[in-house]
């Protein structure tokens, strides 16, 4: 666990913010964690692997399975297991899927996790600008193909993770691809507004469709600012976090939430809210936009050749 060390622990706890207390165990319960071979998404597989089978779905199959080895030696639990996924290519995604549909009978919760940021203008194989592409319609689509397997093994909880960034978003459908002008800071911010708005109309969808099967929830999250390389695509990003690094969470402490809103008892029923230190915390009027919901939702389902009623 984080030690609270240096001349201001006062100031390093309140930077530290909120802890998830709860003990709940998931003996049985199949997790998927998108990007968790380090930072926050390692910290949060770390976590659930005391609790419960762990599926670490990455990109860097040798960096996931050092992160594996490295839980299962910790924890003792063997249930921790690499999957290749690349959200950056909707090939890759769909054949992930398929097999773990073919090898898994229950999926209980999804921790669409995985994150760029900051990145130099790219595409994804499918075309899309790479924040767009991976951030938000990667996971869309990731959640799309297993949301029957996660009906079926309800209760269930579906946690994606955004940011305080998405306050500086707007969802730009006349240039979603940022073809006519790009900002690299901009379009991280885009990409974490649309986590949120998807959170919002997926719990819209959800509601009241399986309650006979039990509770069914969405819930999206800031993590906090945290240490680490996430930012690895901006050399000004990673020098003052290396400076300021004091003011800044350990992935640890910036796992908190994403472990909250995965297994705290008291949110087995809320649904379509947003969470920054293990409670909820205020959503911009952008990410509170219904209308904007829904346009993105049929977007995002036209990009992906896909139809999601």
């Amino acid at each position: 666990e984080a030690e609270v060390t240096g001349a201001f622990p006062s100031c390093r706890r309140y930077v530290a913010g909120g802890r998830c207390k709860s003990t709940a165990k998931m003996e049985g319960k199949v997790v998927i964690i998108t990007g968790a071979n380090t930072g926050i998404g390692k910290e949060t597989a770390r976590d659930l692997a005391r609790r419960g089978k762990v599926i670490i779905a990455c990109r860097d199959i040798a960096k996931a399975e050092a992160a594996a080895s490295e839980i299962r030696a910790e924890t003792g639990n063997q249930q921790v297991i690499v999957k290749k996924l690349d959200l950056a290519d909707t090939k890759s995604i769909r054949e992930f899927a398929e097999k773990f549909l073919a090898e898994e009978k229950e999926l209980h919760i999804l921790i669409n996790n995985a994150g760029v940021m900051l990145c130099p203008y790219s595409k994804t194989a499918d075309g899309f600008e790479m924040h767009m592409g991976v951030n938000h319609l990667g996971h869309f689509l990731l959640t799309f193909l297993l949301l029957e397997r996660l009906k079926q093994s309800a209760p269930a909880r579906i946690v994606n993770v955004s940011s305080l960034a998405h306050h500086g978003g707007r969802i730009r459908f006349h240039d979603l691809h940022g073809e006519k002008s790009y900002n690299r800071g901009l379009a991280y911010c885009h990409s974490k507004l649309a986590n949120v708005l998807f959170t919002r109309e997926l719990a819209r969808r959800l509601q009241g469709k399986f309650q006979s099967q039990g509770e069914f929830t969405a819930n999206a999250l800031h993590p906090g600012s945290v240490y680490s390389d996430l930012v690895r695509h901006s050399f000004v990003m990673t020098w003052l976090w290396k400076i300021f690094s004091f003011f800044l969470k350990t992935p640890w402490e910036g796992a908190q939430t994403s472990v909250y809103c995965a297994v705290a008892e008291e949110l087995d029923s809320v649904t379509g809210q947003y969470f920054s230190d293990c409670q909820p915390a205020y959503v911009s009027p952008r990410g509170r936009d219904d209308e904007t919901a829904r346009k993105l939702w049929n977007v995002s389902c036209e990009l992906l050749g896909i139809q999601w009623e």
